[in-house]
Parts: structure tokens; sequence; C-alpha cells
């Protein structure tokens, strides 16, 4: 077997999120480390429900706990050869997966990316996704309403991400062009567009004082998010960790890195199933499922075994 891990991005969060890892004892630490970071327990915050769980820095902070507490699972479970890739700030979750970050640095490189992305995004911008249409054609609808492509996720199925009542106003225009789908997602800062600039140099700053670890060599290999080309060096690695906060990422050429590895088995780990969703359209020939498919550890790992 060669396992693709996908980490997931913002936008799903919801408070049944940790119900399969939140009593799992070698999780606990991952837990811990959240803490100071979210001023509560990240498993309390997530059953609360409500607003907070789409804010900016809870969100991020939240996805990354998800991805990391499920890696500690999946890790033990599949042994074998294994790819990591990570949406967004799923991106950064991916670097502790492959042994790049401690789970404490990943948390704290979290808090500090979403709030240098607030800080320079300010209120009223958000995301959209489009799919049905060219890629072209939305990207032309985008730049009409001064939005900007934000996510390629496939030839027709795109993010875009601007103010708002230009986001509304594409989500219109593409609905009456013919769209499958034009929904403005629950995620309010223009994430992966020129907006963000000042987010991307502030962040590259940031990751200059974090010291990558070595990774085991059992480690998964780690994809970057931002084009899908494998992480061989750390400092290339870093830049475009920074870079893709605000620049288009290529969510599609992450997937046909995970299928020329030649993964015949896709686990997205973090809240929701879109990815999951998106990799069993590209890689037709894999099993594939979310953690999110599954009502127990043991499920899990029976699955990863089989």
């Amino acid at each position: 077997m060669t396992l693709a891990i996908l980490c997931s991005g913002q936008g799903a969060q919801h408070p049944g999120m940790f119900d399969l890892t939140a009593d799992l004892p070698a999780v606990q630490a991952v837990f811990t480390a959240a803490r100071p970071l979210l001023g509560a327990d990240p498993r309390d915050l997530a059953r609360a429900g409500g607003d907070a769980l789409n804010e900016n820095r809870t969100g991020q902070i939240l996805c990354c706990v998800a991805a990391l507490a499920a890696w500690t699972l999946v890790s033990e479970a599949a042994p074998g050869r294994r790819i990591v890739a990570g949406y967004s700030i799923g991106d950064l979750a991916a670097w502790g997966c492959a042994g790049r970050f401690s789970a404490e640095t990943v948390l704290a490189l979290a808090a500090a990316r979403a709030e240098a992305m607030d800080a320079a995004s300010g209120s009223g911008y958000g995301l959209a996704g489009i799919r049905g249409l060219p890629q072209a054609r939305v990207a032309a609808m985008a730049t009409a309403q001064g939005c900007h492509l934000a996510i390629r996720n496939a030839p027709d199925s795109v993010v875009i991400g601007g103010a708002v009542g230009g986001l509304e106003a594409v989500r219109r225009d593409a609905l009456a062009a013919g769209a499958q789908r034009a929904v403005l997602l629950p995620v309010r800062t223009p994430s992966h567009t020129p907006l963000l600039a000042d987010a991307a140099a502030r962040f590259r700053e940031t990751l200059r004082e974090a010291l990558p670890d070595k990774p085991a060599r059992t480690a998964p290999r780690l994809v970057s998010g931002l084009d899908g080309s494998t992480v061989f060096d750390a400092a290339a690695g870093l830049d475009k960790l920074a870079r893709q906060i605000a620049t288009t990422i290529d969510w599609a050429a992450c997937l046909d890195a995970c299928r020329e590895y030649g993964a015949t088995t896709v686990l997205e780990l973090g809240p929701g199933h879109a990815l999951a969703t998106m990799a069993a359209a590209a890689l037709p020939d894999a099993r594939v499922r979310a953690l999110e498919d599954f009502r127990s550890a043991a499920g899990v790992t029976e699955w990863l075994s089989a």
C-alpha cells in the first residue's frame, strides 16, 4: 500500500470534529499544546460550536490540531510508503505529519499565520467556490469584479478571493453562465490572493526563526501545497509555505503528485470530506476515505490494514 495523507483546510469545522480522537492517549499532547493558544481545550471549543469555529485564528489552529491528532493515530497504523500534502492551512499541518516540525511548533505557527492574515486583510473579505465552468472564464469574471483566483482544484473547479460584494457578483454571474455550484465559503479572509502580500511577508519573517527538524527516514514524502512539488530543500519549502498565503495554490497539482507517487489509498485528515471528494475524482483507482467517514479509531486502523 502507498498511502496519501491529505490535511484539510478551513471551512468545515464542526462540534464533532474531535469525536474520533478526543480520548486517545497518544493524542493528548496535541490537545495540551493547543490550550494556551486558544485559551481553552480545543475539544471543548469545538463542542461549543457557534461562530467562533469559523474565526480565522481559531479555525486555523483547530484544523492543525485535527490533522496532527489524526496523524498520531494513522502513523502507527500505516507504517509503509506514504506521501502527505495539505490544503491551505493544511499545508502547515503537513509539515508536522512529515516530521519537519513538532506539534507545538505547527500550532504556534498556525496562530502566527492567522494573525498576520487578519492584520493584512481587515473585514469584508472572503472566498467563494465555483464549479462547472472553465478556470479561465471564472478568472475573467473575478478580475472584472476586483477579485482573484485563489485555488485551482480541478479544470472546472476553483476558489476565488476578494471583497464579499465582488464575490457575490461573481457568484451570480457564474450561476447565470451555467455553473453547477457557486457559493460563498465560511472563510472571512481572502487567502491565497495578492490582497495578503503583507501577511506573506510577515509570516516569512516568522518562519525564518523556525528551525525545521530533520525527518526520520520513514517519514512521509512532503509535497508543497503551493504547487505539488516535493519538498527536498527545507528553505525552499518554507519560502513556498509563506508565499502560498498571497499566491494562487494549485491543489490539482498536489493530487497529481500523489497519483504519480503511486498512491493506492488516500485518507483525508481533518474536518470535512472536501479533499476526499476531489481525490476520488483525481485518483479513480485508489481507495479514498475521509477520517470522518469512520465511527471509531479501530475502524480506521482496520481499513488501513485491509
